[in-house]
């Protein structure tokens, strides 16, 4: 079968790989479609593992069940979670999913640029959730960075009327925007660099944007009757933007990196002033088993619609080019590779 290697983000070769053979408790499915996420082309933290077959947004066919397997069947539509948690240890009873080491531990073989996988035990027992028959291959692909964000703003707290600043209009920021709006939020801004961006991301449910060379803080505080956002979002990891959140959240507000950093990275918090005014600084890194449920409902329903989102659709001969338009977006947004086209 044909994969996508990854040696470095302007290096994803087509290669051939053997299909995965599967065991008792697994499953092989045939990827439709598997989404480009903008953690594959974070290449600081993916070339210090190359050569490996990357991608984890996947939509596809079950075409083969290993034994004692009984709730699936060959030709089922699927997403399948590469991260999968315990549910055992102190961090999932507690509700911290997201920190469970068995859920930083586990993936599928070899990964989503390939024209099959193959789905180990643990995942076939809770990482699999059938798609209704409303949501297409390349809406499937966003269950997984849909969930992200829907646990990033459940850990946030949203709450109707509350104004939103999203710093970084690409993927999660724009999947953040839509979930605002379809949450009530009040007043959404969004900033970003590029108009491509900024135009999206009016378009998706932002009153106001902001370029992001500009005094943000400033500008927020002038869109937002004189205030800060209650909500801050974090989706870039430009240094700038961090700052800028910082200056920009309300008294009693919150601050939510979704981003990471550069490596070495270090922010000046104004503990003192927080401290005083209530501010509460916070990360969110990956979704649970209930907001994966949620998601693919929000994609059913189109409450979210994250089809608009879709900017390119390439066969898998074209990976590389998928890249680029991730790692370096001009006109372009979510890149789904299509391993069969």
């Amino acid at each position: 079968m044909r994969v996508g290697m990854y040696y470095r983000n302007d290096d994803v070769r087509v290669q051939e790989l053997p299909v995965p053979k599967i065991g008792a408790g697994e499953a092989l499915v045939k990827v439709h479609a598997s989404g480009i996420c903008g953690s594959d082309v974070m290449e600081w933290y993916r070339i210090k593992k190359a050569p490996l077959v990357l991608g984890h947004e996947i939509a596809g066919e079950i075409v083969e069940l290993g034994a004692g397997v009984t709730r699936y069947e060959p030709g089922d539509r699927v997403f399948v979670s590469h991260h999968v948690p315990c549910n055992t240890c102190r961090y999932c009873l507690r509700g911290d999913h997201t920190a469970c080491e068995t859920l930083h531990t586990t993936n599928f073989d070899p990964g989503g640029f390939s024209e099959y996988l193959r789905v180990p035990a643990l995942q076939t027992d809770r990482g699999i959730i059938k798609l209704p028959d409303e949501v297409s291959w390349e809406e499937g692909t966003f269950v997984e960075p849909l969930a992200c964000v829907v646990r990033g703003q459940r850990v946030a707290n949203l709450r109707p009327s509350d104004s939103v600043l999203v710093l970084g209009s690409g993927i999660s920021g724009l999947m953040h925007v839509m979930l605002a709006k379809a949450l009530g939020a009040g007043r959404i801004l969004a900033t970003d660099v590029a108009d491509f961006r900024l135009d999206m991301a009016k378009a998706l449910g932002a009153e106001h944007v902001i370029r992001a060379t500009d005094d943000v803080p400033a500008r927020v505080r002038e869109l937002n009757e004189g205030r800060g956002a209650d909500l801050v979002i974090v989706c870039t990891g430009a240094r700038p933007a961090f700052t800028q959140a910082l200056s920009s959240v309300d008294r009693g507000g919150s601050v939510m990196f979704f981003a990471p950093t550069d490596p070495g990275v270090d922010l000046p918090v104004p503990v003192n002033d927080f401290w005083r005014n209530g501010i509460k600084l916070m990360p969110s890194y990956g979704a649970a088993p209930n907001d994966l449920a949620i998601s693919t409902e929000l994609i059913r329903s189109k409450r979210v619609p994250v089809a608009k989102l879709v900017t390119h659709k390439l066969p898998m001969d074209q990976i590389g080019v998928g890249f680029m338009l991730t790692a370096k977006p001009q006109n372009s947004m979510k890149v789904v590779i299509e391993p069969h086209r």
